[in-house]
């Protein structure tokens, strides 16, 4: 019974591929049926050409040697006999006329001395009669013409062809003009009918050779213009995952090798381009790291100095000047703010470079969502929907992150309280967050996550950089994860986060297809 099953499953997985090989040659196919029609339309043509002009002459060259000879033999024989001839003697002549070298039957018919018809036939009694005789033929032959400068003759010789059972005849008839005797001869053309056969068989076997002389050709045609194209749609899709290198062997001077060459050039300068601005975009990065590094250590020194005045702000001594006081509070603030966009920078040129990698725990979700709600003093403003137990294998230090920047965002830009809940769907882990505000404009929930965004244009100094949702999602996307924003129908903003419930997987996914594009990239050749 397997191997039954085994059997069947490969006889369709074989008609399958030869479907999809028919599917991926469509042009190929399209070519050899157009050269096809040409050369069965060319061939049945020429064949039926042929064969109605083959059998005119065959069945004119004997059709005119029998009548030539019936016409002789009635002036030479019938023409002998006496004016009222007896049956005996029309008979005797009847034979000696159908032993002529054509060999066709005779029938004589004359009035005999009584007055009545007597009819001679070479075939006895039973055979040529004046039944197989069409009416219209005798009414031709027995119908007598007026004799002047253009008929020299009363009489003249009919023919016509029929087919009786199938079988194709020649019938023919005359009267011996000055009196005498009228003649029908039949003639049998089943052997040229045979030969015509022949032939129409030896046209059909041409025409079938010529078909598949065609297809040979146009496979070959086929295989000659279509494979430039082949190569041309490999490099192409090559050069679509990445592979710029790619480039194609230029041949000939022709119209393909036009293309080649145009494809060559284009890829050439598209490599050039990619490698510029990639080189742009890896100074750009490099400008952002280094900025953020070097502006660490004065921020350092800095946030230090601002520590020790908001303790000052914060002491009940009231050593502090009131005049200065406002400055002290922009002072702290912005060095705070100056201090988070420096770290939101540095974040994000990881995320650029690269570099950013997981360090994945099991952790307790609901767990991990009060853990980051208390640090952060939020107890009052936030209502948590989670049960306990729902493990994740996460980093837990960027999960914090994400549901920092979300619920921050939601307390910030939405209204309290935020509801923040919990759920399990197959292999992931989904947490919404949901305030009661007024919810995300339309056209400003395509670019929430774009970074340095901000909706108002007329408030440029809001307390956020524009980073923290941007930041949000690279996160989910490192872990395998999603974030969506959305409106919910009762009111406010609803952020989706849609994590794996184990990312490690994906890690050495990821791992593997790195290691498999860095073994192919190190491959350059021609397509």
């Amino acid at each position: 019974m397997t191997k039954t099953q085994g059997g069947v499953r490969g006889w369709f997985a074989a008609r399958k591929g030869v479907w999809s090989r028919l599917r991926f040659t469509s042009l190929r196919l399209r070519l050899v049926v157009v050269f096809g029609l040409v050369a069965l339309t060319a061939a049945v043509s020429a064949s039926g050409i042929a064969y109605w002009l083959n059998r005119e002459a065959v069945l004119t060259r004997t059709q005119d040697a029998v009548l030539r000879d019936f016409e002789q033999e009635m002036q030479t024989r019938a023409g002998l006999l006496p004016e009222t001839p007896t049956q005996d003697e029309l008979q005797h002549t009847a034979g000696q006329m159908a032993n002529s070298s054509q060999r066709f039957s005779v029938l004589l018919v004359a009035d005999n001395a009584d007055g009545r018809p007597a009819y001679g036939s070479s075939g006895g009694l039973d055979g040529f009669t004046l039944a197989d005789v069409p009416a219209s033929l005798r009414k031709a032959v027995n119908e007598k013409q007026p004799v002047n400068s253009t008929n020299k003759s009363e009489y003249h010789l009919y023919w016509q062809r029929i087919v009786e059972d199938d079988q194709p005849y020649l019938i023919a008839g005359t009267r011996v003009n000055g009196g005498g005797p009228t003649g029908y001869m039949l003639k049998s053309l089943d052997q040229e009918a045979k030969d015509l056969n022949s032939l129409a068989w030896s046209l059909g076997i041409a025409t079938g050779l010529a078909l598949i002389g065609s297809a040979l050709l146009a496979q070959a045609a086929a295989t000659t213009v279509l494979k430039p194209v082949q190569r041309l749609g490999v490099a192409a899709r090559r050069l679509g995952e990445g592979k710029l290198d790619t480039r194609l062997r230029v041949s000939g001077t022709d119209e393909l090798a036009d293309l080649s060459r145009t494809f060559n050039n284009a890829a050439e300068a598209l490599e050039k381009r990619v490698a510029d601005m990639a080189g742009r975009d890896e100074a750009s990065r490099r400008f952002v790291a280094d900025m953020s590094h070097e502006l660490r250590t004065p921020l350092t020194a800095i946030t230090a100095v601002t520590e020790v005045l908001e303790e000052e702000l914060e002491a009940e001594t009231g050593s502090m000047d009131p005049m200065i006081e406002p400055a002290v509070r922009l002072v702290v603030s912005e060095t705070r703010r100056l201090n988070d966009l420096v770290e939101n920078l540095m974040e994000v040129t990881r995320f650029d470079a690269g570099t950013a990698r997981l360090v994945l725990d099991n952790v307790d979700v609901a767990d991990q969502i009060t853990a980051c709600i208390d640090a952060r003093a939020w107890l009052d403003a936030v209502d948590l929907d989670a049960e306990r137990g729902i493990m994740a294998r996460l980093d837990p230090r960027r999960l914090d992150v994400i549901l920092a920047n979300l619920i921050g965002n939601a307390l910030k830009h939405g209204g309290s309280p935020v509801r923040v809940a919990i759920r399990e769907a197959d292999d992931s882990v989904v947490i919404e967050v949901r305030d009661h505000g007024p919810g995300i404009p339309e056209d400003v929930l395509p670019h929430v996550f774009d970074r340095f965004y901000k909706a108002s244009a007329s408030r440029p100094r809001s307390e956020g950089s524009g980073l923290g949702l941007s930041i949000a999602l690279e996160n989910a996307h490192i872990h395998g994860g999603e974030i969506t924003a959305a409106n919910s129908p009762e009111g406010g903003a609803v952020f989706t986060l849609r994590l794996p419930r184990d990312a490690s997987k994906l890690t050495e996914q990821d791992g593997n297809e790195n290691d498999g594009q860095a073994a192919g990239d190190t491959k350059k050749g021609d397509a």
